[in-house]
């Protein structure tokens, strides 16, 4: 099986890193011979080739498939993709457009590969067929040894730094400054994560949170957003704390942990047996890989 991957973002952010982990995986594979155009940091970490308009039309016509990564690379392969099947990672939480366009390209492939099922309800709900949607979680690698968690009070709080208003790092310092809490906002997660206790992470839009799938690999306690895709990852009061998108109800849930012994450590504990259990990378591969073979046959 021949897959050219397309991915276009300048930057790493959740999805590059699962097209950096597949493609890695899949060079173990002797049954997928793969090639990666992207663009940007991604290009900086991979084998890959650039992405070109020129490389694109010529590589898609030696592939048995095409994933593309992302909404530009969905439209480019529609457009360029001569009669190559197309695999569509969906991870955005927001409906898809109805315009003509959007239409015509999201019945040019052959399978949508949805973060969650928040995500693939939007796909059902622009009419694509339940058949042509496969249900694909985030994998991050399992760590080698099980992380310690030594629950400090009052707890500090890590968040994630961003400039973007829809991320919520203003309403997670309005809700710390309610609780009393100290709060770090990390541009680097894995190396900030040891340091904290408490993984707060507040969105108005997501498709599933793969930061989350992170915290409780390094067993922190979290209190996310209800939102989106988010409730695939934490069951409230199972593997951590939901909580409306206000800085009132954000700050109620980081005093709860504050105050209640033993509840962060439990929600931690069961975080990180969940993630280890449903979001490993071999997981991720393995879905895909069949997706690609879904596709092939129809």
């Amino acid at each position: 099986m021949r897959v050219l991957h397309l991915d276009s973002g300048l930057t790493m952010r959740g999805g590059q890193y699962q097209v950096l982990r597949l493609t890695q995986a899949l060079e173990a594979d002797p049954d997928v011979e793969h090639r990666l155009l992207c663009r940007g940091e991604l290009l900086d970490q991979t084998n890959g080739q650039r992405l070109t308009l020129t490389r694109l039309w010529t590589q898609a016509r030696q592939a048995d498939l095409i994933h593309a990564h992302d909404a530009h690379t969905h439209t480019l392969a529609a457009l360029l993709g001569g009669a190559t099947p197309i695999v569509v990672s969906r991870r955005v939480a927001f409906p898809v457009q109805t315009g003509p366009l959007s239409r015509w390209k999201y019945r040019r492939a052959a399978r949508f590969l949805a973060v969650s099922e928040f995500v693939a309800e939007m796909l059902r709900a622009a009419a694509v067929a339940p058949s042509r949607i496969s249900i694909v979680h985030d994998g991050l690698p399992i760590p080698s040894e099980e992380p310690r968690l030594a629950w400090r009070s009052p707890p500090r709080v890590l968040a994630l730094a961003s400039d973007d208003p829809g991320k919520g790092a203003a309403l997670a310092r309005e809700a710390c400054e309610s609780a009393g809490l100290q709060l770090t906002l990390s541009n680097d997660l894995k190396r900030d994560l040891p340091d904290a206790e408490v993984f707060l992470y507040l969105s108005e839009s997501e498709g599933l949170g793969s930061a989350l799938i992170l915290a409780s690999l390094a067993k922190r306690a979290i209190v996310a957003s209800r939102i989106g895709g988010i409730p695939e990852v934490i069951e409230h009061e199972s593997t951590g704390l939901l909580t409306d998108n206000d800085a009132a109800s954000a700050a109620a849930a980081l005093e709860r942990l504050a105050r209640e012994e033993g509840l962060g450590s439990r929600l931690a504990e069961a975080a990180f047996r969940h993630a280890r259990r449903e979001f490993g990378v071999d997981i991720m591969v393995a879905q895909t890989v069949e997706a690609y073979r879904s596709a092939l046959a129809t």
